[in-house]
Parts: structure tokens; sequence; C-alpha cells
């Protein structure tokens, strides 16, 4: 069974800091290409950041410099790291798997930034 379970998420001051988890099972993790994607209130689902099965990563440009994507192939987990976070980037974040035509999504984790 596919399973994706993010974490991480919570309530942020500006200019603080979160690290998202996305824990995996039931695939064979090192195989895939891991995302996260982020929904804001109104508006469509957006690709924030995404790591090749090599290490490769690339970044929507309103995260550049802020956030960084990793990933832990012996635990089957890829971690979104969020620093200097702005009002903007509250969303709910998913984590996603893709290999080929296919893809696996996780439940989501929301993150507000407010003061």
């Amino acid at each position: 069974q596919v399973q994706l379970v993010e974490s991480g998420g919570g309530l942020v001051q500006p200019g603080g800091s979160l690290r998202l988890s996305c824990a995996t099972s039931g695939f064979t993790f090192s195989l895939y290409v891991m995302s996260w994607y982020r929904q804001a209130p109104g508006k469509e689902c957006e690709l924030v950041a995404f790591i090749t099965v090599g290490g490769a990563t690339n970044y929507v440009d309103s995260v550049k410099g802020r956030f960084t994507i990793s990933r832990d192939n012996a635990k089957n987990t890829v971690y979104l790291q969020m620093n200097t976070l702005k009002p903007e980037d509250t969303a709910v974040y998913y984590c996603n798997a893709k290999l080929g035509t296919g893809s696996y999504w996780g439940q989501g984790t929301q993150v507000t930034v407010s003061s």
C-alpha cells in the first residue's frame, strides 16, 4: 500500500522557518522524482520544488534562495526546508512522487505564515 505522509506544517510568523517532511512507503522511493506542491486558497496547485533521482533540484522563482528540497533515500523521506517565510507562502503543501505516467500524492499539511 502506497503512503505519503506529510508533517511539519503549522503557524509561523513572517521571517520564520519550518521544515516539512514527507515519509513514504509502498513503492521504490529511490526511482521517483519527488516534488513539493502547494495550493493557496482560491488558486491552482503550484509546483514549488522537485528533486530528481540523482539529486538535482529546481524551484519556483518565488522561493529560490529561501527553500531547500532534499531527500534521504535510506529513510524514504523527502524534506522541504522553508526559511524567511512570507505570508504569500501560506498554503496547503503536498508531497508528490512521480515515475513515468504514474504519481502518488500525500494528504497535505497546512502552512500558515501570519503575525
